[in-house]
């Protein structure tokens, strides 16, 4: 019986997947976990492992075909002998017309001259995405040449621009999707495509078409709002003993464990350890129940040129504040090199936002489905405080941040979500940290 190779779920928010490069050829066998074929999201690129061994009985999914997740890839039979090795049959390769089956129309059509250099070898052994060879092929550009960052040392357009040592896509790439400009002499009665409330278009206004990335995000955090219903809460917290204490070891930090000491692991250490003792906040709302959650696995909003992902701290009650700061370096180094794994991306049961230096005061941040809680970080900056001092009450500068916490009111009281905000708080106006 021919078991279904169906694509996997590759992260919170990914719906579908498209099939970038079959690595197996109908006829073929394959050993249980041996990678098959390339699927490219917009998170995250993966190489699907066949469930089982046996034969390619067939592939269902061409390449550059968009799946649904659970949608079928290929079948594979475990009874079945191979029809071909993989030195016999190569995918996705059409072997030419010979000279009896070619048609005599081809044959009798004119020569042209040609008007374009002649495209460089494909270089078939390369594992590239299908728009990095069309990129390379309209370049003149081998390939092989191409030092491939992506999923298994996979050759994406980026890594295609980056030799061709240009700081922009080519012109026929940039020609895809571009924005729409109205023109000045256009009637201002034309509408963009679905609902447009109304609105009717001016002279000069641009119409952007939004990317996959984009209309994933806004579906996902539709969804939330209509889901959820949001409660903020803020508090200011005092980093001054935290400052202190990342100054005192920033330089030894650095040198043994190879990255800087930034103030993010602070935070998500702090956050950990309430969620310990509020474990409201670690849970998830299913239909008429409320779970909490036993582990912690803490997801860390990271901005990629793709769009926003989050990558998830696995057990990161587990670490201490250097290990929180290294996996924190892990994970975001990896999505800003698009090396992050499908695993990385799910089971997240609570997030921290850090929009980075210009977050500006604080803002409000969209909770990730299906947790019940978000944390985002303010700026950092000094501001004078009112602080008592001896018994009298003094003016001093102090480095503040703010805090703003968004929760499901569905599964979190008040109480409990501005305890936790304020344990938070404590923990890291008190600097109380082992590193």
């Amino acid at each position: 019986m021919a078991i279904t190779v169906e694509l996997p779920s590759l992260g919170e928010s990914v719906f579908d997947g498209t099939v970038a490069r079959w690595l197996v050829a109908e006829g073929e066998w394959v050993e249980v976990d041996q990678p098959i074929v390339e699927v490219t999201t917009d998170k995250v690129d993966a190489e699907i492992p066949a469930p089982h061994a046996g034969v390619i009985e067939a592939i269902v999914a061409a390449e550059g075909e968009l799946v649904e997740v659970g949608g079928a890839l290929a079948r594979i039979d475990p009874e079945a002998k191979p029809l071909a090795t993989p030195a016999a049959a190569e995918p996705s390769r059409v072997p030419p017309p010979t000279a009896a089956t070619e048609p005599p129309a081809v044959a009798s059509e004119p020569i042209t001259e040609m008007t374009e250099p002649p495209s460089p070898p494909r270089a078939g052994g390369v594992p590239a995405t299908p728009v990095a060879r069309r990129v390379a092929e309209e370049a003149s550009i081998d390939l092989r040449d191409v030092e491939g960052t992506g999923s298994s040392g996979r050759v994406t357009k980026e890594d295609v621009l980056r030799h061709q040592g240009v700081g922009q896509e080519p012109a026929e790439e940039r020609r895809e999707a571009p924005p729409a400009v109205v023109p000045p002499q256009s009637p201002a009665r034309a509408r963009p495509a679905g609902r447009s409330f109304a609105y009717e278009l001016q002279p000069g206004d641009r119409v952007i078409p939004m990317s996959p990335m984009r209309r994933i995000i806004a579906d996902h955090m539709v969804y939330s709002k209509r889901t959820s219903p949001h409660v903020g809460a803020v508090a200011e917290v005092d980093l001054s003993r935290v400052v202190r204490l990342r100054a005192q070891h920033k330089s030894s930090f650095e040198v043994s464990h190879g990255t800087a000491l930034t103030f993010l692991p602070f935070i998500v250490n702090a956050t950990v350890r309430a969620l310990r003792e509020f474990p409201a906040l670690n849970s998830s709302v299913v239909e008429d129940a409320v779970i909490e959650k036993r582990d912690i696995h803490l997801g860390i909003a990271t901005e990629t040129e793709k769009g926003l992902v989050v990558p998830v701290v696995r057990h990161a009650d587990r670490l201490s504040l250097s290990g929180t700061a290294m996996a924190i370096h892990d994970l975001s180094t990896r999505a800003r090199t698009k090396k992050l794994s499908a695993d990385d991306l799910k089971g997240g049961t609570f997030t921290v936002s850090n929009p980075g230096r210009q977050g500006n005061l604080y803002g409000f941040a969209i909770i990730n489905q299906p947790q019940v809680g978000i944390l985002r970080m303010g700026e950092i900056a000094k501001r004078a405080v009112v602080r008592t001092l001896d018994g009298e009450d003094a003016i001093v500068i102090r480095t503040m941040m703010y805090l703003a916490l968004s929760y499901d009111h569905r599964a979190v009281d008040g109480s409990p979500a501005n305890g936790f905000l304020f344990r938070i708080r404590e923990l890291l106006e008190a600097g109380d940290f082992d590193l």
